[in-house]
């Protein structure tokens, strides 16, 4: 069951607005050190903001924190070399009042929420939208509490409004995604500098078999050697606490499985960090032909994708990510109607998925077994992600994380900044 959703995270943002106000009040009085950073990322050590900490490189020194959630996320830092805190203990609210940078990837809960304001936030997001985001997505501002209350709507909006107004940089992977972030965070031009996002360097940098190699090691390190010849990658998307349409039956398990044994393969489940749909194969296919991939297993998909072979998804932004690689993707949207309804996208569904959207599993086995069995199939659509690929992605050289740096710097060079110079204390 889903774990999360934005009328329960928007009912708990109403409830702390009290925290908020405290937070304001304190971050008026506490100084900001012109050198100190903070970094954070909902889903770990990992993302964009990994990306940009190693680019920074030794420039940050010990100039830069990271906030954790956890003991897995402190024990990773530990590994890497990071310093960290925890994010929620006083001292993670006083790093992130301190700090004249904060880092996020997801939201400003990535570190201490009540202590952002005043600080020169970069916002790194985690993937290009094709769903409707921020602003432009009505989910934005469902709330638990008097849910059918436009009062309560206009509240959101108005606090999600005065939220993105904080961010000082989002970077953009080209010009046309760029439009999308400046309408979902309601932000200016000179705010989405089209740099390319940092998360997706290490789908651009060394060989492709380089990548393939590294991304089949940690596949195999999180889940085990598979013995296979072919991986197929599935990600439905998150439906804001609704169960997954897309689940399949025993008769389609059965069926999935079939593909799968004639092409010696393996699926890899891997739903969305937010809401796990009830995935449960029967027992004579799982394990052998079928296997979980959740974030926790693996925090952050990206560097895997050169393991896999094909992409099922049906709404999820990795069509952009993995168009990079490139693999040949099948759609599986068997509730397209109602989630563009509800939600919406950016642009036209049909100009990413084109005309072959499968809406059963029945169907979408079809088109995965002619991926596998027909080479001018698979052809077909690896040429469509590299169309979607030259659309979206404007730099392929593995220097997205360096750019965003300069960026921040010069941003940084041209704002004036009122707080101490002095270390923290």
């Amino acid at each position: 069951m889903a774990s999360f959703s934005f009328g329960a995270g928007n009912a708990r943002k109403l409830l702390s607005i009290p925290l908020y106000g405290l937070g304001r009040l304190a971050t008026l009085v506490i100084p900001r050190t012109a050198d100190r950073w903070v970094f954070g990322c909902a889903v770990g050590v990992t993302d964009g903001a990994l990306a940009l900490w190693n680019a920074a490189g030794e420039d940050l020194d010990a100039r830069a924190t990271w906030l954790v959630d956890d003991d897995a996320q402190a024990a990773e830092a530990t590994r890497r070399g990071i310093p960290w805190v925890r994010k929620n203990s006083p001292r993670g609210f006083w790093r992130t009042a301190r700090a004249r940078v904060v880092v996020v990837t997801h939201g400003f809960g990535d570190v201490h929420r009540y202590a952002v304001s005043g600080a020169f936030i970069v916002q790194l997001w985690h993937g290009i939208p094709l769903k409707r985001i921020g602003l432009d997505s009505p989910v934005t501002t469902r709330s638990r509490i008097l849910p059918a209350s436009r009062l309560v709507r206009a509240l959101l909006a108005f606090m999600y409004r005065g939220a993105t107004r904080r961010i000082r940089l989002i970077p953009a992977a080209s010009h046309r995604v760029r439009g999308r972030l400046e309408s979902a965070f309601a932000l200016a031009d000179e705010r989405v500098p089209v740099t390319g996002e940092p998360r997706v360097d290490v789908l651009s940098a060394g060989t492709a078999d380089h990548r393939r190699g590294s991304a089949l090691a940690a596949l195999a390190a999180a889940c085990g050697r598979d013995g296979v010849q072919h991986r197929v990658l599935y990600a439905p998307t998150w439906r804001d606490g609704e169960p997954d349409p897309a689940v399949p039956d025993t008769g389609e398990w059965r069926l999935i499985a079939e593909v799968l044994e004639r092409h010696d393969a393996v699926l890899y489940i891997r739903s969305h960090p937010l809401g796990a749909g009830e995935y449960a194969p029967p027992d004579e296919i799982t394990g052998r032909r079928v296997r979980m991939l959740g974030s926790d297993l693996v925090p952050e998909i990206t560097p895997l994708l050169p393991a896999f072979d094909a992409l099922v998804t049906d709404y999820s932004s990795l069509v952009f990510d993995t168009s990079l690689v490139p693999l040949p993707v099948i759609f599986l949207a068997p509730d397209l109607e109602r989630y563009a309804r509800e939600r919406g996208f950016y642009g036209a569904y049909r100009d990413v998925a084109g005309d072959d959207v499968a809406t059963t599993w029945i169907e979408a086995a079809g088109r995965l077994d002619a991926v596998f069995a027909d080479p001018a199939e698979r052809e077909r659509r690896l040429a469509r992600a590299r169309e979607l690929d030259a659309r979206v992605h404007t730099f392929h050289d593995g220097r997205n994380a360096a750019r965003v740096y300069r960026a921040i710097l010069t941003a940084l060079a041209d704002e004036p900044h009122s707080g101490s110079r002095e270390g923290t204390r």
